[in-house]
């Protein structure tokens, strides 16, 4: 059993940028594919990244592409997912999420652990 939770969410104006970042306990990430999703009000949650558990392969959704970046340090039991050029449209709840396979989190859109999510709201 896998415990996450993100920190990092805020209000900012377009073109802003944020860093969230996803924190686990009970067991290190190593042994997880790591993942962002997020919900917005009245919208099916969405994938945004995934990075598998060596760091070799990462996937965006087409929506986040050349903004956001999805980072694993070695040397910490931490995900992040740095936003840049954020747009009002990105306005969501933004959930971590790990699995033992990251097809699971890009092909289905599902995941074996979820974080409690973290607000982020970008005004225009």
């Amino acid at each position: 059993q896998v415990q996450l939770v993100e920190s990092g969410g805020g209000l900012v104006q377009a073109g802003g940028s944020l860093r969230l970042s996803c924190a686990a306990s009970g067991r290190t990430l190593s042994s997880y594919d790591m993942g962002w999703f997020r919900q917005a009000p009245g919208k099916e949650r969405e994938f945004v990244a995934a990075i598998s558990r060596s760091g070799g392969s990462i996937y965006y959704a087409e929506f986040v592409k050349g903004r956001f970046t999805i980072s694993r340090p070695n040397a910490k039991n931490t995900v992040y997912l740095q936003m840049d050029s954020l747009k009002p449209e990105d306005t969501a709840v933004y959930y971590c999420a790990a699995s033992i396979a990251i097809a699971t989190m890009v092909n289905r859109h599902e995941s074996d652990y979820w974080g409690q999510g973290t607000q982020v709201t970008v005004s225009s």
